[in-house]
């Protein structure tokens, strides 16, 4: 499960013209979900949502999290997320769950998130999507449940 977590002063989305979601100042989280991603996962990324202190305190540190400053959560479903464009020239995107699969754990994604508290606007699943975000910063964390691929050292011969 990856997601790109972007702070904004406001953001909307729309489908075929009409609004489907829109917050005031909160977060707007692209989610992407992997293969093999299920619950162990949605819980850990909605908890790391929820808590992740991107918003500044009195002294402009990054110590508040969304449920600290009262925030919203715009959540849009991207499995782009997961193309791999390594090689060729169009992205693979065979490490992406099914839509089956996606559809159902970023609606977990999202219950989570109200179980913790936070209010949750969404995009539509398997729509075309026009998103409209106002980064505020500009502050952008990727979040990704899977380890950093570990790089072997190259021995001499």
């Amino acid at each position: 499960m990856k997601a790109v977590v972007q702070r904004v002063t406001q953001a909307k989305v729309s489908v075929c013209g009409q609004t489907v979601g829109a917050i005031v100042a909160g977060l707007v989280v692209l989610l992407a979900i992997g293969r093999g991603d299920g619950e162990e996962e949605a819980r850990w990324m909605a908890n790391k949502i929820a808590h992740l202190r991107i918003f500044e305190d009195e002294a402009g540190k990054f110590n508040r999290s969304i449920l600290d400053v009262g925030g919203q959560v715009l959540l849009v479903s991207q499995f782009t997320l997961y193309g791999d464009a390594r090689k060729g020239r169009r992205p693979s995107f065979t490490e992406a769950a099914s839509s089956d699969v996606a559809e159902s754990l970023v609606n977990r994604v999202a219950q989570l998130l109200v179980d913790h508290g936070v209010p949750v606007a969404s995009g539509r699943f398997q729509a075309h999507m026009l998103v409209e975000i106002h980064n505020d910063g500009p502050v952008t964390i990727i979040l990704d449940k899977q380890p950093p691929r570990q790089v072997l050292p190259v021995l001499a011969d």
